[in-house]
């Protein structure tokens, strides 16, 4: 038995000694240092949101942020800095004006923004009585058919609004980061998902419906604004031969429902509106902003560690959390390390990407020219695919990094339970099995490379920004960018400088319920 236990114990010895990371300690310190006392993050920010304005995919803001990005990113030492077309997305657009205002039963001016890809009102000066259109399904809606054309058109909403008796903003109490991390691996709710989809199926023919009509203007509302909060992204199609929709506003669920309450009351009700887009479609593709600093060890500086956000927003307001914080973040990363001279033995890419609002397409697109194609059912993989040892991704608002979501990566999870040590105090250290949908990092994940985002402090991001007339600059926390950077730069540095690359997890088919590239 005393024989028995020293071979143990010997074994876990050399374990836990092959387990553990090269942390450069020193470097570590220097990060935070950099970090700290000369962050630029805030002015990134500022220059993204604004002076870029809105980075609706392919419109002038957006290109006014990518073209800025990219000098910056040269000017600050990095290679190869440049807008990289992905494929075919289609036209821009933005607003040009906006003004809505109820003149009857008494004058109220009205929060309003015009949903994406929209477009104008046919006159100077739109007036009209509005029309409230009582139907939950298409068969109901049947019975407008050829009733709604140059109507102004709202329809029926069953929301109520109600006090807020929480904080808009919260940070993780430390029971929910527990409980995180002591999560397994769940089956996605395939029956969640279809109803999921049912629901944005029906939503979408009944659209569909009253755009057929043409109405000279619709009205429109998300249940979950409140405050003059207006959640708004699109109304209609970017493609290139896609035809342009009719005018369409959010309002404030505040104004779109007293309207209701006064017309179901049998008051009339008259608005005025004069509504002015534009679309773009002199260049119909799709650009990501990308750029290195190149790896210097003979033996691994042809692979590489990719870091990146999406650079793209809705058009209600500027961006801020969604997702200038996550892009800003990532520039300074990358400006900490160049600051510090650092000689990374992989090559260090940031990537910026656009479309993401509208399904990952740039990263997917990336994706697609770069690592992994599809035929047949099966993945084609390209030579660049085996050498990109991990992607990182920032894109849940302003909030400090708490942690990592392993991606179902279990493999990862002693590695970077030892790279955050050295934030402990600093507020992250949960790591956990699950993942958090819905941003670039799937990109990665999907094609076989070990692709993660970060835990983040919800702040207010569901609750007041996330696709709001409220997403600016000043709900940014600077110090919360600050330590984001900080983190990211050191795992980036620790992944560039590792002797092997990040272990993967089983390569899986391409599934059917994915969308495709």
């Amino acid at each position: 038995m005393r024989k028995l236990f020293f071979a143990v114990s010997a074994l876990l010895f050399i374990y836990s000694v092959s387990a553990q990371e090269k942390l450069d300690m020193d470097m570590i310190g220097r990060i935070k240092k950099e970090g700290t006392d000369n962050s630029k993050v805030m002015d990134i920010a500022h220059h993204l949101t604004d002076v870029s304005g809105p980075r609706l995919t392919n419109s002038p803001g957006f290109f006014r942020a990518a073209n800025w990005a990219k000098d910056e990113l040269a000017g600050w030492g990095l290679s190869n800095a440049k807008l990289e077309p992905w494929g075919e997305f289609g036209k821009g657009w933005e607003q040009e004006k906006c003004y809505v205002a109820m003149t009857a039963p008494y004058y109220q001016p009205l929060i309003a923004i015009p949903r994406a890809w929209t477009s104008s009102t046919a006159k100077k000066i739109l007036t009209g009585e509005v029309v409230l259109v009582k139907a939950q399904d298409t068969a109901a809606l049947a019975q407008y058919a050829g009733k709604l054309k140059d109507k102004i058109v709202m329809t029926w909403s069953n929301t109520q609004l109600k006090p807020r008796f929480e904080p808009d903003a919260t940070r993780f109490a430390d029971t929910t980061l527990e409980r995180m991390a002591a999560a397994e691996m769940q089956r996605p709710n395939g029956q969640q998902r279809q109803n999921q989809f049912g629901r944005f199926a029906m939503q979408r023919r009944m659209n569909e419906m009253i755009n057929q009509e043409k109405p000279a203007l619709i009205l429109t509302m998300n249940a979950n604004g409140s405050d003059g909060t207006v959640f708004v992204a699109s109304g209609g199609q970017y493609a290139k031969a896609a035809p342009e929709a009719p005018p369409s506003v959010a309002l404030s669920s505040d104004d779109y429902l007293r309207l209701q309450r006064l017309i179901e009351d049998g008051i009339k009700v008259e608005i005025e509106a004069d509504i002015k887009t534009k679309f773009f479609d002199n260049d119909l593709q799709g650009y990501n902003v990308v750029a290195e600093i190149p790896g210097t060890d003979p033996k691994l500086k042809d692979e590489i560690v990719m870091l990146g956000g999406h650079l793209d927003s809705w058009h209600g307001a500027t961006g801020a959390t969604d997702n200038a914080a996550g892009s800003s973040v990532m520039m300074e990363a990358v400006r900490i390390l160049k600051a510090l001279n650092i000689q990374p033995r992989r090559t260090i890419r940031i990537a910026l990407w656009s479309g993401e609002e509208e399904g990952l397409l740039g990263s997917r697109a990336y994706a697609k020219n770069h690592f992994a194609d599809t035929a047949n059912g099966q993945w084609v993989l390209k030579p660049e695919q085996s050498k990109v040892s991990a992607y990182y991704n920032l894109d849940n608002g302003t909030g400090k990094i708490r942690g990592v979501y392993l991606q179902g990566n279990e493999a990862e999870r002693n590695i970077f339970s030892q790279w955050l040590t050295p934030f402990s105090d600093m507020g992250a250290k949960t790591i956990t099995i699950s993942n958090t949908g819905g941003t670039d990092h799937l990109s990665f994940d999907r094609v076989g490379i070990p692709g993660f985002q970060f835990i983040q402090d919800e702040i207010e991001y569901d609750t007041r920004t996330h696709h709001s007339n409220m997403d600016t600059y000043d709900h940014l926390v600077a110090d919360d960018l600050k330590q984001a950077a900080i983190i990211v730069a050191t795992f980036v540095y620790n992944t560039a400088q590792r002797d092997d690359k990040m272990p993967r997890k089983e390569l899986l088919p391409p599934s059917r319920n994915q969308r495709g590239f």
